[in-house]
């Protein structure tokens, strides 16, 4: 396999996995399905495994690595601020396509067997759920939003006691380097795990499943492909002076695999290799503004599909919405991405937006079905723009070498290089 890149031999498994994906559907072939079904659990289960700590290491040293950083105020600022502006635009995409294709009109599902989620998000728990109340519940129940919380306060105490802290930071950049070499043994097993998680979704799924939701199926991928397309391309072109096709070359790896992980988090490793080696972006910057993406920056998940899907929920439960509505649908999908976490799956955001407009929870119950096939485009939808924002921040900021963007991609088939040290930073001229 060594012979063949690695974004060919992902190629390769998504190939394979539609291949026994059908043999299994066709066939009817239960031991088919259920290898698949396991080989794809799997290895999400590998990608989760190291999510803790990998987060909770790459903030902690990225917020504590702009002290070395000048400027770091005003890039941190900037890039907040195109993830605002990116995810405006995404949502913007969902609205007007909702509105157009009506994806709820002459929908032939009952919604008698329909269940709200135990779980249902609201900006109280939103907010609430911020903080943890056990540091331990944190990490073992896999609270994304709550590991962030934990690591910028760690990150921002260590920046204020200084030299005291540096035993805390060196522990911290091992502890990444650790995560990173082993998480990066877990992908380059992508295209195993990309067969038997696309092959499951073909065997599981199928057209039947789709065809009732057809229209919102077309719906979210059609935006997030705008949001890659047209969008990411006109950004890219006209603020971050680069080719639009030369991007989409260089990070096409990482936008495989979040397609097939449907983990914005587990691809994080794979995404910053991408932004510094083959986009050229400043290592330093972009040791901070990737993992700040990885957890927040959700222009599938929290933008385009919200929109789309709470535009389905109320015309199959024929509740009408107004403009206060549709603005309010904007406001929740901008500010409230941070919840949906960087896993796998978006309910969280959904169950906020549709209890934010005030519609049935239930509708929820009838996307979980679909949610996987849904989920993968949203996923790369979210990497391409945790990728692009870093780029167009760079080039504002000096921090964009347009020699490693244009060069040939460089290979990715030996580990990640190790996360920055604590050595200053010259500023490029």
């Amino acid at each position: 396999m060594k012979r063949f890149s690695f974004s060919l031999q992902l190629l390769l498994g998504l190939v394979a996995g539609l291949a026994l994906g059908f043999i299994a559907r066709a066939g009817d072939v239960a031991w088919l399905t259920a290898v698949l079904t396991e080989i794809g659990k799997i290895f999400v289960q590998l990608l989760k495994l190291a999510v803790p700590p990998l987060v909770f290491a790459a903030v902690v040293v990225s917020i504590a690595g702009l002290r070395n950083v000048v400027g770091a105020a005003r890039l941190a600022g900037k890039t907040l601020l195109w993830f605002l502006i990116t995810s405006l635009v995404a949502v913007a995409f969902g609205l007007g396509l909702g509105l157009l294709i009506n994806p709820g009109l002459g929908v032939g599902v009952s919604t008698d067997g329909a269940k709200a989620p135990e779980n249902a998000g609201t900006w109280v728990d939103f907010l609430t759920g911020v903080i943890p109340t056990n540091i331990v519940t944190a990490f073992t129940e896999l609270n994304v939003l709550q590991i962030v919380f934990i690591a910028v306060v760690l990150g921002a105490a260590a920046i204020a006691i200084g030299e005291k802290a540096e035993p805390f930071l060196t522990f911290n950049r091992s502890l990444l380097d650790l995560v990173q070499k082993a998480l990066w043994w877990v992908i380059r097993l992508a295209p195993i795990g990309t067969a038997g998680l696309i092959g499951k979704s073909v065997a599981a799924y199928g057209w039947d499943l789709l065809a009732p939701l057809g229209k919102l199926t077309a719906g979210v991928y059609v935006g997030c492909l705008l949001v890659l397309l047209v969008s990411y391309p006109l950004l890219l072109k006209f603020v971050g002076k680069v080719n639009p096709i030369t991007f989409y070359r260089n990070t096409w790896p990482a936008l495989e695999l979040a397609f097939v992980s449907r983990s914005s988090v587990g691809t994080m490793p794979l995404t910053q290799r991408v932004t510094v080696d083959r986009l050229g972006v400043d290592r330093d910057y972009a040791a901070f503004a990737v993992p700040f993406g990885a957890t927040t920056k959700m222009d599938g998940c929290a933008a385009v599909y919200p929109a789309l899907a709470a535009i389905f929920v109320a015309q199959v439960f024929n509740v009408p919405l107004g403009v206060g509505e549709y603005l309010l649908i904007a406001f929740v999908s901008v500010i409230g991405s941070a919840a949906t976490a960087g896993l796998t799956g978006a309910t969280v955001m959904l169950t906020l937006t549709l209890s934010t407009v005030g519609l049935p929870l239930e509708g929820v119950g009838l996307l979980l079905a679909i949610d996987p096939i849904l989920d993968m485009i949203r996923t790369a939808t979210n990497v391409a723009g945790q990728m692009v924002v870093p780029v167009l921040v760079g080039r504002t900021e000096g921090r964009l070498d347009d020699t490693v963007f244009n060069a040939p991609p460089q290979p990715l088939d030996d580990a990640p290089a190790t996360a920055p040290g604590p050595a200053p930073v010259p500023v490029p001229a």
